[in-house]
């Protein structure tokens, strides 16, 4: 503990070294010192900022409309130069600046108002375009199926894979009976999608899934529906609005087969097509 005493001295102390450090004094002073605050050079850059703002939105929102309706109407599927375009035109902001801000504003711009303006018009091109090609605007994504293949759970089968496109299959016998299942999804409509394919073994088409609508493959529908065991579980068609459907591929021996399934659409700029094969590989790997 500190008595009365001690702690009067020790300010008296600290008062004489403060009249006698004048230098300590003058470094306070500056440390303190505010610097001069000019509202109309701050009102100047406030407005060039805004200028700058709004002329990267504009510009950006054109750069979304000119490629959604004039280019996009010309090309059959997206393409890289679609999002090329805008991130080259980032170098000609400096100069759309230049050419339309006048040039006691243009003046006040460093290399951080550069870099916040082509950011802000990356960000509104994006913004725009992810308006303009989306429902209910407009939809340039394909139907697909919801959660690839499935089977029905059957006697003779002891083991199964789904990975990456491949469904691996294994049995405790020679032959197995399969219900091959898939379903489809789409962001509008999936019952208007147009559906074909085939499933092959050895190059040899086995079954041939016929070309319609989604909707008019009724008996497929209705043989997906009174399935009740499917391999995967609800995996094949997770979401209420897939639309499954299956067929009887009757009794397969092991080996390889391939499904290929084209699922289309007429969208809007193009047509919607989405094509994929898939693998099925059934193996006996034990007897029973």
């Amino acid at each position: 503990m500190v008595d009365v005493n001690t702690a009067l001295q020790a300010s008296a102390y600290n008062d004489r070294k403060r009249k006698s450090g004048g230098s300590a004094k003058d470094d306070d002073s500056k440390s303190r010192k505010i610097e001069p605050f000019d509202p109309i050079a701050y009102a100047k850059k406030e407005t060039a900022d805004m200028y700058s703002m709004w002329l990267v939105i504009i510009y950006g929102l054109g750069i979304a409309a000119l490629l959604r309706y004039v280019m996009m109407p010309t090309m059959t599927e997206p393409d890289a130069i679609l999002y090329l375009i805008p991130l080259l035109l980032c170098v000609t902001v400096p100069s759309l600046h230049k050419l339309l801000i006048p040039k006691k504003h243009y003046e006040l711009y460093t290399k951080g108002n550069w870099f916040r303006a082509c950011m802000l018009f990356i960000f509104s091109w994006l913004a725009l375009s992810f308006a303009l090609v989306n429902p209910p605007i407009a939809d340039i994504a394909p139907p697909t199926t919801a959660g690839g293949l499935d089977i029905e759970v059957t006697d003779g089968i002891i083991d199964a894979t789904w990975k990456g496109g491949e469904y691996t299959i294994g049995l405790d016998q020679g032959t197995v009976d399969i219900v091959l299942g898939f379903a489809v999804r789409d962001n509008v409509d999936a019952e208007t999608a147009m559906l074909s394919g085939e499933i092959l073994y050895r190059g040899e088409i086995i079954q041939t899934i016929s070309s319609g609508t989604v909707i008019s493959h009724t008996d497929e529908i209705a043989t997906f529906d009174a399935i009740e065991n499917w391999t995967r579980g609800a995996k094949v068609a997770p979401h209420e609005m897939d639309i499954g459907l299956a067929w009887d591929l009757g009794t397969l021996s092991p080996g390889e087969y391939t499904v290929h399934i084209v699922l289309s659409e007429q969208g809007d700029p193009w047509e919607n097509v989405w094509d994929k094969t898939y693998t099925i590989i059934i193996a006996q790997t034990s007897t029973a």
